[in-house]
């Protein structure tokens, strides 16, 4: 049942004297909010992916170790930890509209801070900024996308994930035409920031306001109480997936370079393989889920990650790993839609909340994994780090069995 009052259509819409033309208005409108929405989440995964993109120039132009970066990556869930306790409420309170255009834009523009960076604390203070934008801009983003699910009435959530994947594609194209350019980090990131600023600019007004409703929220119950144990375990689904994700974003380059040894340009070639089946399973997923049920697809995307990634470490070779790490996208594009819009249907506490409960917990899989890639790769081999993840996936297919939300 919905959340919110949706009588914004009604103001938007005037009545029409025919109600066939009243529903085509309405309809365009609605899509032209679902495409607004799409916008944003591209704009969001442009930013992390042109972050992504560059960090083989970043590492390589300040003479960094695999452990070294490794520490300094832990700055960006430090950055999102920090956040996490205010970013539910503040979306709460001021709505997950006028947070989300705040903090877009500043997400943006601490992207273009980590650019300047000349010295490693420069670096790590740029990405625990751009963690805590990150973090802000996650959660008021995923409402906006639960809200516009609900609208709906139907799954989609997918389907804006999926641009943000599809972001995470073009910003790995986009980055090695500007290092075709011989572009700086920061001259990328400039022209970023110039782009989701011309994103906002021309969606902003197609963001819903939404009007909660009292029984949202309960003020008579205590303010302080333990949260839905379904929403911790859909937060651990989350991590064990976003996990998985997280090292195809930041070590798939290195892996293709150090283990698989991909000759010049074919380097990227698991990084892009790894972007296009996750793009193209998000735009799946909402078809995927209404034919074999959310519970099914969840079981099969976990066994798919894990065969990927053992896939990967048993074959370092170039055709394998890239059959391998198109799988680990397959598998995990569907996970985090599906678990998201659980989390959003949850009646319990605020929808914000929700996914600050559920997205915090996601999110440190995606920003702890890939420093701890590098630190046990320092002390054995990235080949063996890969191994250590591929167990996730085999966790998401347990828990989704016994999760009792999923029967």
């Amino acid at each position: 049942m919905p959340l919110f009052d949706y009588s914004f259509l009604g103001k938007i819409i005037p009545q029409q004297k025919h109600k066939k033309s009243y529903r085509k208005a309405k309809q365009t409108y609605l899509n032209r909010i679902r495409l607004a929405m799409s916008f944003f989440y591209f704009g969001m995964g442009f930013c992390f992916a042109s972050w992504a993109s560059r960090i083989p120039d970043i590492k390589s132009f300040l003479n960094l170790s695999e452990g070294e970066l490794g520490t300094i990556l832990f700055a960006l869930p430090i950055g999102q930890l920090t956040a996490m306790p205010f970013s539910g409420k503040l979306v709460t309170r001021f709505g997950s509209r006028k947070v989300l255009l705040f903090s877009l834009i500043l997400y943006a523009f601490c992207l273009t801070n980590i650019g300047l960076a000349e010295e490693t604390w420069q670096l790590a203070l740029g990405l625990y900024l751009f963690g805590i934008c990150g973090n802000f801009s996650n959660i008021s983003i995923n409402t906006q996308g639960v809200y516009t699910e609900q609208v709906f009435g139907k799954p989609i959530m997918g389907s804006f994930h999926g641009s943000w994947s599809l972001a995470g594609f073009c910003g790995a194209l986009v980055g090695l035409v500007m290092l075709a350019f011989k572009l700086t980090p920061y001259q990328h990131f400039i022209i970023v920031f110039a782009i989701v600023g011309l994103i906002v600019f021309i969606n902003y007004r197609f963001l819903i306001k939404v009007k909660a409703v009292k029984k949202e929220i309960d003020i008579a119950k205590p303010k302080f109480k333990m949260p839905d144990k379904s929403l911790i375990w859909l937060g651990v689904i989350g991590f064990c997936c976003m996990a998985s994700e997280g090292i195809m974003f930041d070590w798939s380059g290195v892996y293709f370079k150090d283990i698989v040894k991909a000759p010049g340009a074919l380097v990227i070639l698991g990084y892009t393989s790894f972007m296009i089946t996750m793009a193209s399973g998000r735009f799946l997923s909402d078809i995927l889920v209404r034919k074999y049920g959310a519970k099914n697809i969840l079981i099969v995307s976990g066994i798919t990650i894990s065969l990927g990634l053992y896939t990967a470490v048993v074959f370092p070779f170039l055709i394998p790993s890239t059959i391998a790490f198109m799988m680990v996208g397959f598998g995990v594009s569907n996970v985090i839609p599906i678990i998201y819009s659980a989390a959003g249907r949850n009646t319990t506490i605020p929808t914000g909340e929700a996914l600050t409960i559920v997205t915090g917990i996601s999110f440190l899989g995606f920003l702890i994994g890939p420093p701890v890639i590098g630190h046990i790769a320092e002390l054995t081999s990235l080949r063996y780090s890969f191994g250590f993840i591929g167990i996730f996936g085999v966790f998401i297919s347990v828990l989704t069995y016994y999760l009792k939300i999923f029967r």
